[in-house]
């Protein structure tokens, strides 16, 4: 770990700061999840980077290209400017779920890069996803993680429920902005309170 290393906010993209929509490609086709840009604008006035980590298995597919999924960025981030929120760096996957890369999450390829090239504290940090794969991705760099309802959240809750396995996640909410105190609390800005699952 790099001396002085921060720790971040890393983030789900599609289904946890945009409505869900398969294969997302076209900037006209983006909804904004209500209250995403208030609360990292609010971490980012903390000072704890805000990265966000994505598998993009259309890339691969050939669905769309990699002009296609940043044009789609460009427009995620001109969304959170409204709120005074700033994503610090962008990681993503582009293979198919076959294709055995070490970036797809639920491997953790992107966080690692994320945590070596910006020198993050892996047990610091903290990631917002909305898919299983999202959490196990965290588990396997030691990075503590939230489970959001939006996009497919609510499904894999009653899955990790279902399996015995709800404590892979430190809590579940409603959405990002649902998740705000849980959030500060777990970068020590507040004292820990009791979060309904």
């Amino acid at each position: 770990m790099a001396p002085n290393a921060r720790p971040a906010l890393f983030l789900d993209r599609d289904g946890v700061l945009n409505q869900e929509v398969n294969y997302l490609h076209d900037p006209r086709d983006l909804v904004m999840i209500e209250g995403v840009g208030t609360i990292i604008a609010d971490l980012n006035r903390l000072g704890i980077p805000v990265v966000v980590v994505t598998n993009q298995a259309g890339i691969g597919r050939g669905y769309y290209d990699v002009a296609a999924y940043e044009s789609v960025n460009r427009a995620v981030a001109e969304r959170l400017a409204r709120d005074g929120a700033v994503v610090d760096a962008w990681y993503f996957c582009p293979h198919k779920p076959d294709a055995d890369c070490a970036c797809r999450k639920p491997r953790p390829g992107l966080l690692e890069r994320a945590v070596a090239d910006l020198g993050l504290d892996a047990e610091r940090s903290v990631l917002v996803g909305d898919k299983i794969s999202d959490l196990e991705a965290a588990a396997a760099v030691h990075v503590r993680s939230i489970l959001v309802r939006t996009g497919y959240g609510r499904e894999d809750e009653q899955r990790l429920i279902a399996g015995g396995r709800a404590g892979l996640c430190s809590s579940a909410h409603d959405s990002l902005a649902h998740a705000h105190a849980a959030l500060l609390a777990l970068f020590g800005f507040v004292p820990p309170a009791e979060s309904a699952r």
